[in-house]
């Protein structure tokens, strides 16, 4: 069985390492920032303030599960694990990053004799008291030392070996991009309900209604039953709804494929103009992002 460290201590990274640790987990954490392993320590997991000495504390086989930035942080974090890692080690990119990266590491990671896999991970800033959902990709034997790892911090159920490299990652890809959907068709329809004679309706309450028996409850209806309640007319947060990336690669993978794709095409360029005016749809979606995953909103 592999030993596991993570590899990044942010909002993601952070909590999946406590609920390893509250699991009975044995495990190893490093972050780029040293102030942030402290309250991880205390939590019980093993710290280690370089990479160098991340590896050497771990026994072989070893799994470090990434969870920074896409781009190039994660690609100097995997170039780095590389060249400490030994055959038959294992690296989990869990960063929200495109699929070819993905194959492509995968391909550098084999030719070294470390294998690889891609992780989508998604369940926010919840995951650590509901558990996460995770898509891997990567070869069979790969996802099959992982496995412990993953169903330790999954809800029952709440994972899937998705295929070979780049799978994982495709498949979040596209689970954000019909994320994308969903919040504008929610926004759109709490806006439409504001606009109208019976704007003065409770927001929250109708929210929970729809959530008991009604063909559209979902996890980010009670999101916004909880958004509602903080804030009844979201007058704190401003429309303005960031575009993480993952939206325009399904609407470009979705154009490459000759796939029609228009609900999440809207909810892409809806987010672009967002950036330019401030409504009430928007300001919906932009508290959703936060409940579920921390993300910053803007003060009006």
């Amino acid at each position: 069985m592999h030993s596991i460290a993570i590899a990044g201590l942010g909002r993601m990274g952070g909590n999946m390492a406590r609920r390893l640790v509250a699991r009975g987990v044995k495990t190893h954490v490093w972050n780029r920032e040293p102030e942030r392993l402290a309250p991880l320590g205390a939590a019980g997991a093993v710290t280690a303030k370089t990479l160098t000495e991340l590896v050497a504390a771990m026994p072989a086989p070893r799994a470090v599960w990434m969870m920074i930035p896409a781009g190039e942080a994660t690609e100097t974090l995997f170039l780095g694990l590389l060249s400490l890692l030994q055959k038959g080690d294992l690296i989990i990119d869990g960063a929200n990053g495109h699929w070819r990266d993905a194959v492509r590491r995968a391909e550098k990671a084999s030719a070294a004799g470390v294998n690889f896999l891609d992780a989508g991970v998604s369940g926010g800033i919840w995951g650590l008291e509901k558990g996460y959902c995770v898509m891997a990709g990567g070869e069979k034997p790969a996802f099959a030392g992982a496995e412990p790892f993953i169903k330790a911090l999954c809800q029952d159920g709440g994972y899937m070996h998705c295929g070979g490299p780049g799978a994982g990652h495709f498949t979040k890809m596209v689970h954000n991009g019909i994320e994308y959907a969903m919040m504008e068709a929610y926004g759109e329809g709490f806006e439409l309900i504001k606009a109208s004679p019976f704007g003065n309706m409770d927001l929250a309450g109708l929210a929970g209604t729809w959530n008991r028996g009604s063909v559209i409850r979902s996890w980010l209806l009670e999101l916004a039953q909880n958004a509602f309640d903080k804030d009844p007319r979201l007058e704190k947060v401003s429309g303005v709804v960031a575009d993480s990336g993952e939206g325009r690669w399904t609407v470009e993978e979705a154009a490459r494929l000759g796939v029609p794709a228009p609900a999440i095409a809207a909810a892409l360029f809806k987010r672009f103009t967002s950036q330019d005016k401030d409504n009430f749809g928007d300001r919906l979606s932009a508290a959703l992002r936060n409940e579920f995953g921390g993300h910053g909103v803007k003060a009006r």
